[in-house]
């Protein structure tokens, strides 16, 4: 039998030891503060709490649970889920829980918040070329509506807010935006002509509906169903949906379906937050934001057919006004528009098929 080897003594302690011993301090130190470094960003970019193997992205809106942009985002999170295995994770909070669309476009800018829907109009502050879809009967029916958005020109759009932090992934039909009043119903041009109709805080939004004759008043959505109710505004315009599931036809009872905007809404995830994403991770939410684009879409017809019924057994007036008489009243101020920087792409809209 071999006898075991002797251990040899440990050397003295000396100066290289010592050295040794800083640079394992500093190294440690260097990693405390990456790891530190690391998970500050992570917090910091809209990422949730989750297991080591799961990453959390947290998304922000306005709308109501019933809406059909909320399932819309809902499907979305579930395939995320579904494609990445677990992996990746959408976390949504509706009705405002997280501040006003400014507030969580700005979270998101910064990176504080991963995920928020806005409306293009709201995004006219940040990108003023989205006031294009502001511009009263540019776009001829639903179908060019959506050859737009689904062709270059859309593309191009959603990528506009890239250098303010923003990186468009998908559009969610907002349907066509239509009067509604308190007391009278709104049939041509003339019946607008004195009234104040609550409109978004979109500059192409307010001007356009001041060259119908109309005195637009910016009040916050939240505040719209008093507002009616006191008296503030005499009218308001937004999609049937949207019409519904926040009850103001208890207040406004007369709807015209006079349809003179297709403003849509927009899915947008911090640039921030996209830079750090792997491209597995990219792919799962682009796919699965693709995804719940067609089965909003779905949902909103079958939502806004359902609606319209609901709201004719509730005893609300429809009316459907032509719209001839709506568009001459703003051809003027279109035709202004085309001398500005909206110019080329009123033509670009135009020109879609």
């Amino acid at each position: 039998m071999c006898r075991a080897q002797a251990r040899p003594r440990n050397p003295p302690f000396n100066l290289m030891d010592k050295k040794s011993l800083s640079f394992l301090f500093v190294g440690l130190l260097i990693g405390v503060f990456g790891a530190t470094v690391t998970l500050a960003v992570m917090a910091g970019s809209g990422y949730g709490s989750g297991s080591s193997q799961t990453k959390v992205l947290k998304l922000a809106h306005s709308l109501d649970q019933a809406h059909p942009v909320h399932l819309a985002m809902v499907h979305m999170a579930e395939k995320v889920a579904e494609n990445s295995g677990g992996a990746l994770q959408v976390q949504i909070f509706p009705n405002g829980q997280l501040g006003t669309e400014t507030e969580t476009v700005a979270q998101v800018q910064r990176g504080a918040l991963a995920l928020v829907k806005t409306s293009a109009a709201s995004m006219e502050a940040l990108v003023p070329e989205m006031g294009v879809f502001s511009v009263p009967y540019l776009f001829r029916d639903e179908e060019h509506y959506w050859n737009v958005l689904n062709g270059p020109v859309g593309e191009e759009f959603l990528q506009m807010g890239v250098s303010q932090g923003l990186h468009g992934l998908t559009y969610y039909d907002a349907g066509a935006r239509s009067f509604y009043a308190s007391k009278k119903p709104i049939q041509t041009p003339a019946d607008l002509r004195g009234m104040k109709v609550r409109v978004m805080q979109s500059d192409g939004a307010i001007s356009g509906l001041a060259a119908t004759g109309a005195s637009p008043t910016p009040v916050p959505w939240g505040d719209l169903y008093t507002a009616l109710q006191q008296g503030m505004v005499d009218a308001a315009e937004n999609n049937v949906p949207s019409y519904f599931t926040s009850r103001h036809y208890e207040v406004a009872p007369y709807f015209s379906l006079d349809e003179h905007m297709r403003i849509p809404d927009i899915l947008l995830i911090s640039e921030v937050v996209w830079n750090n994403l792997t491209p597995e991770e990219k792919q799962w939410l682009t796919d699965a934001a693709d995804t719940s684009l067609q089965f909003q879409r779905e949902l909103w017809a079958e939502q806004t057919e359902a609606n319209l019924k609901e709201l004719e057994n509730l005893g609300v007036k429809i009316y459907h006004p032509d719209q001839k008489p709506f568009a001459a009243a703003v051809q003027d101020y279109q035709n202004s528009l085309r001398q500005t920087r909206l110019g080329k792409y009123i033509e670009a809209i135009e020109e879609v098929q």
